[in-house]
């Protein structure tokens, strides 16, 4: 594995595996929610975000995660990809780590991106475009259908797909990864 992307659906711990994989093969790491989140909660445009992309992706070997899919990266990693790891927990599970990471980031008000923080209104906010739980119970079987669908269609036909269903198979691809650059 040279360059991987990881996806699932929000709170399913893209960020949290994908920087286990690169401190693993020892390669930088892109979270795209940090590209895509300016200030203030902006949204870069696409071309930005593209070009953003496009030179992280320009690089060795690397690992990003994101489900930007349609906001330039489809053109920007996905060809370059030899890796597709696809966290597809059960509801249940994602919907526990969302709601808990959505309360510790709204209380201890942890800086996420570009000096963004959790809004408050997104605790009881019902507008899946402000409220990150919301948009995980609305968006789940968007996220399961579109990553099934890559599984079989050939959309992924020339990179390794790793299907992880729970913690112990996450734990346990992690330790597979053969340590060092470019592992």
């Amino acid at each position: 594995m040279r360059k991987v992307v990881v996806v699932g659906c929000s709170g399913s711990g893209k960020t949290t595996l994908a920087r286990r994989i690169a401190a693993r093969l020892d390669v930088p790491h892109l979270e795209m929610d940090g590209v895509y989140h300016q200030p203030g909660w902006t949204h870069v445009d696409d071309v930005t975000f593209e070009q953003s992309l496009v030179a992280f992706a320009a690089g060795e070997s690397w690992v990003a995660d994101g489900n930007y899919y349609s906001h330039g990266s489809a053109a920007a990693i996905w060809p370059r990809v030899d890796a597709v790891v696809w966290l597809d927990l059960p509801k249940r599970v994602v919907m526990r780590q969302v709601i808990g990471r959505t309360l510790r980031r709204a209380f201890t008000r942890e800086v996420l991106w570009n000096d963004n923080r959790e809004p408050w209104a997104n605790l009881y906010s019902l507008d899946p475009e402000r409220n990150i739980v919301v948009w995980t119970w609305t968006r789940f079987d968007k996220y399961r259908a579109r990553y099934e669908r890559c599984s079989r269609d050939g959309t992924w036909a020339h990179a390794s797909v790793f299907r992880l269903r729970s913690r112990s198979e996450i734990d346990d691809f992690v330790d597979s990864i053969t340590p060092g650059p470019a592992g």
